[in-house]
């Protein structure tokens, strides 16, 4: 759905203190290939609850046999943050999301996923910690490069010298979008289950 061409109309809510307590960190992290998924967002609706309303991803549309790619990670490894870049001079504003991942272990298979990573644009899905508001026995999911992509833009495989040094792979990818990063509808039992036009996305984990 298109944003509302209404800038000056868009604040519609307040917000109070928050009574609970939330957790941070990434569990998963979902890629999709940016040239077969499509994303769809909704920035107008003023109602919130839970995980619908404005800001809220709606769909996933993916062409043919096209499936996301999850990757669990060990805990307290990942992180995203999502830049807002402002200027008063030029009259323009833009979001740079960004994802920082580590993985344990050097092998073969995942040194061919870093360098086919690199050279594909991806949209990606951040599994968080934070429960759902609604549901707190699912996790809010986080939709990053939805428009323009995301891009493994730096990374590196190493083993430290000492044996409790780390021994694996730490990546970056990043983004460059006009909105800011949105949350994924809420699921129905797995994540995704429910997006793709009212059908499951098909998920590889290994």
């Amino acid at each position: 759905m298109a944003p509302n061409p209404n800038a000056c109309a868009l604040i519609t809510k307040g917000r109070g203190l928050d009574c609970n307590r939330i957790s941070g960190g990434i569990k998963n992290i979902y890629f999709g290939v940016f040239d077969t998924t499509k994303v769809t967002t909704d920035w107008t609706s003023a109602q919130i609850v839970g995980n619908t309303g404005a800001g809220t991803v709606t769909d996933i549309t993916m062409d043919g046999a096209t499936k996301l790619f999850r990757y669990s990670l060990p805990r307290g490894t990942a992180s995203f943050t999502d830049t807002l870049v402002g200027s008063r001079e030029n009259g323009t504003i833009f979001y740079t999301p960004t994802i920082q991942m580590m993985l344990d272990k050097l092998d073969s298979s995942m040194l061919n996923q870093m360098r086919l990573l690199g050279a594909t644009q991806t949209v990606i899905f951040a599994e968080l910690n934070q429960v759902d508001p609604v549901n707190p026995e699912h996790n809010v999911i986080v939709c990053l490069g939805a428009k323009n992509g995301m891009q493994l833009n730096a990374g590196t495989d190493a083993s430290g010298a000492a044996l409790g040094d780390k021994n694996g792979f730490d990546l970056t990818f990043d983004g460059l979008e006009a909105f800011p990063a949105s949350i994924v509808i809420d699921y129905t039992n797995e994540p995704f289950d429910n997006i793709d036009s009212g059908g499951a996305i098909g998920i590889i984990s290994a």
